[in-house]
């Protein structure tokens, strides 16, 4: 057996710390020009070199992607031909564990109220919901006009009454307003209780370096020509992806909930809900026959007898009831539908890519100067944008205009007239060649689709692949919203 004096022992430990202590400290530089990042002395070229991953916003669940089949499982009653199956894959996203619920929105009123409503009240007036939906000809719904969005009682109830419009500028708020919290727990900005009109916080107008803010503690410009100082970059990874509304292909994949449904790439079972079996029941033991969604059981039915109640709510019920799905979801089926990104259209399924299928691209650019500077914000503090031109993207092989609504279904290359030996010019709106809207169609450019059952549907309708629509400034009292986000970086939910 070998024996070290402890001098030597010593030695060979202080060696050991030394290698180690020198690893760790190297600084890292470029694979490809060998200079080294964050160095002032040899320009100051930041990269963030410890971010650990995207961080979950507040109210999101990560779902997993993967590839699945998405489409119709049942026949369909109505012989609508608008969902046939088709395997796709999705990317990894975030979403709402729960629907937006009264509470949620009653605090975007209440910001919109205290920044705009001075000069600008017809903001706050476009954005609130329509109560009204509840009024129905032969029904005494009188008393939810008043109460249903604003009472205690329903706080943590899903918002109705709310159109895709209007949706989607929740969704913009709720992206400036997580970001500039993150920049303030970062340090950087402080509370600005007294922000007013365009002098509000807006991600884009931020990085775009046309909002200040409450400066608190800016961070370190390494750049040897600069002020020391510098405002949060894109690069940083700080500031949030944007909340918008999820993709039908994405609600859909969300809904289904297929990661509990799955071993070694083979699904168990193909569900025509978001879980296993046919029926709308409970088969464990402990809640057997319990109801898993709020829904309409039958004409005149929407919970139950007495003393017996079925799904116990007659109308919406709050955001967490029931059992979430295997991604952890609430809602995915029942309670009230909701309002997804896409744009209608029948074939859409026989249309779409295969990887992160959706239908509804219209690709704008910033309005810049004539010196090819950004124009500055408007009123609102949004930095102004415009669709790109068709002499923008001549040279461009995936796409050659701004509106790719109709692409494949409603425009000129795919519409069938003889008569036509010349393309039309790109202002005319070909839609309704195909789809004359009030005449022998109500699908049209607005056309936004809905997923998911409410409890105002029957059982059908709470299958994840059923596909409805409405026009994009309409709205009813049962169909509400989540946001969803994507996912940057690793696709994977864990670090493999």
């Amino acid at each position: 057996m070998i024996s070290y004096s402890n001098n030597y022992l010593k030695l060979i430990i202080f060696a050991a710390a030394v290698v180690l202590l020198g690893t760790s400290c190297r600084k890292e530089s470029s694979r490809t020009t060998g200079w080294e990042y964050n160095n002032p002395k040899n320009g100051g070229f930041a990269v963030n070199t410890k971010w650990e991953g995207q961080a979950i916003g507040p109210g999101l669940v990560m779902v997993e992607g993967g590839t699945f089949t998405m489409g119709r499982v049942s026949d369909n009653p109505m012989y609508d031909w608008d969902n046939i199956p088709r395997r796709i894959t999705i990317p990894s996203f975030y979403i709402d564990e729960t629907e937006v619920a009264n509470v949620d929105y009653v605090e975007y009123l209440y910001w919109l109220s205290r920044v705009f409503g001075t000069n600008y009240p017809e903001v706050y007036r476009k954005a609130l919901p329509d109560t009204l939906v509840w009024r129905e000809k032969l029904a005494y719904n009188e008393p939810l006009v008043e109460t249903y969005f604003r009472h205690p009682a329903y706080r943590n109830y899903p918002v109705v009454g709310v159109s895709w419009l209007q949706a989607n500028e929740y969704c913009m708020w709720r992206t400036d307003r997580v970001n500039e919290m993150l920049l303030i727990k970062e340090g950087i900005l402080d509370f600005d209780p007294d922000q007013q009109d365009q002098n509000n916080f807006n991600t884009d107008a931020y990085l775009a370096g046309q909002y200040e803010g409450l400066v608190n503690k800016p961070l370190k410009d390494l750049n040897p020509s600069g002020t020391g100082e510098r405002r949060a970059r894109l690069e940083d990874g700080i500031l949030s992806p944007k909340y918008r509304l999820p993709t039908e292909a994405e609600w859909e994949f969300a809904a289904v909930g297929l990661v509990g449904n799955t071993m070694y790439e083979r699904v168990v079972e193909r569900r025509q809900y978001p879980w296993n079996g046919t029926v709308v029941r409970s088969d464990e033991k402990k809640y057997y026959g319990q109801f898993l969604a709020n829904f309409k059981r039958g004409r005149g039915d929407y919970m139950g007898v007495a003393g017996s109640l079925n799904d116990g709510a007659d109308l919406p019920a709050e955001v967490a009831s029931y059992w979430p799905n295997d991604y952890g979801l609430y809602n995915m089926a029942g309670n009230v539908a909701e309002w997804v990104l896409d744009v209608y259209r029948p074939l859409s399924f026989e249309d779409v890519a295969d990887y992160a299928p959706f239908r509804g691209n219209v690709f704008t650019t910033k309005v810049t100067d004539e010196e090819g500077f950004l124009a500055p914000k408007d009123s609102l503090g949004r930095l102004q944008v415009r669709e790109v031109t068709v002499e923008e993207s001549k040279d461009r092989f995936n796409y050659r205009s701004a509106n790719q609504i109709n692409y494949v279904d409603g425009d000129y290359q795919s519409t069938i007239n003889p008569d036509w030996t010349t393309p039309l010019a790109d202002s005319v709106n070909t839609t309704n060649m195909m789809y004359e809207y009030g005449k022998t169609s109500l699908i049209s450019d607005k056309s936004r689709v809905y997923k998911g059952g409410s409890w105002k549907d029957p059982a059908y309708y709470l299958s994840p692949a059923v596909r409805r629509y409405m026009n994009e400034d309409q709205a009813t009292n049962y169909i509400g919203f989540r946001c969803a986000m994507g996912r940057v970086g690793s696709a994977y939910s864990g670090k493999k």
